[in-house]
């Protein structure tokens, strides 16, 4: 066995998902467990063909890596449960908010730890993943973790201290983006078009402008199709008299400041 994912909700099940369909890992490369959610685990283990760990912890001996996916105030629990077992060459692979790497040593042991936080699009190979790594992970595991976590997306390595910025801008990046579409859809219904017609449009929309952003800076693309007087033009005010981009700010300030309480929390 290759990995076991401590914690089994939707980030895990993401990258899971993302990890077979890419072929970087087997169904049977891969073990999941919780401390409580039994049904979850009959679902992932049914959907994707992976093992479960029960009672017997004695299989996270034979892990490489551990994808630990808890939520913050359960990493101590959690990593006492499961520390007897771990192997002295292990990665922690972390994708916990907030929660730093020295705490998770020393709930783990002085092990080598990747904190890493992606987004939920892992799902569809499109995680845009930020990963800062310890000390005492090598060359080659760096190589190994970045594999893994290409898999499911683009990889961006950054200092610890920047990983709260990643988590707001990209770990909860897509919401922003949905609500975005929710909107849009609202206001395209508000303006006479049907609800599947409106959700058509909107995400091709977003489908197009995604593929023009990897082409050219983001202000460029703006201007590009913004005309004096036009449309656009009067749509974009809008937004701005209405604060759209302060928002935006305070959303991804909020999210990264939220990490950071987090962090504080479980130390």
């Amino acid at each position: 066995m290759k990995i076991v994912c401590i914690g089994a909700g939707s980030m895990a099940e993401a990258m899971i998902n993302g990890w077979i369909r890419k072929r970087i890992l087997r169904p049977g490369d891969i073990a999941v467990m919780n401390k409580s959610d039994e049904d979850r685990l009959d679902y992932l283990e049914h959907e994707y063909g992976v093992r479960k760990v029960d009672d017997d912890l004695s299989a996270i001996s034979e892990a490489k890596f551990l994808l630990l996916a808890v939520k913050p105030k359960d990493v101590g629990v959690a990593l006492a449960s499961v520390r007897e077992f771990i192997r002295k060459d292990v990665v922690i692979l972390s994708v916990v908010a907030g929660v730093s790497i020295d705490a998770i040593q020393k709930a783990a042991g002085d092990h080598a730890v990747a904190r890493a936080m992606p987004n939920t699009s892992a799902h569809v190979g499109k995680s845009a993943t930020g990963v800062v790594w310890s000390k005492a992970v090598t060359k080659e595991q760096q190589y190994e973790v970045r594999d893994l976590l290409n898999s499911i997306g683009s990889v961006t390595v950054v200092g610890e201290d920047k990983l709260h910025g990643v988590t707001g801008v990209a770990g909860s990046g897509p919401a922003y983006l949905y609500l975005m579409a929710e909107a849009m859809v609202e206001a395209g219904m508000e303006e006479g078009l049907e609800h599947m017609d409106a959700m058509r449009l909107v995400r091709q929309t977003f489908l197009g402008a995604a593929d023009m952003m990897q082409h050219d800076d983001f202000s460029v693309l703006r201007k590009k199709i913004t005309s004096p007087n036009g449309t656009t033009q009067a749509g974009l005010n809008a937004l701005i008299e209405n604060g759209f981009k302060e928002a935006v700010h305070e959303g991804v300030k909020s999210a990264a400041a939220r990490s950071k309480e987090l962090g504080k929390e479980f130390s």
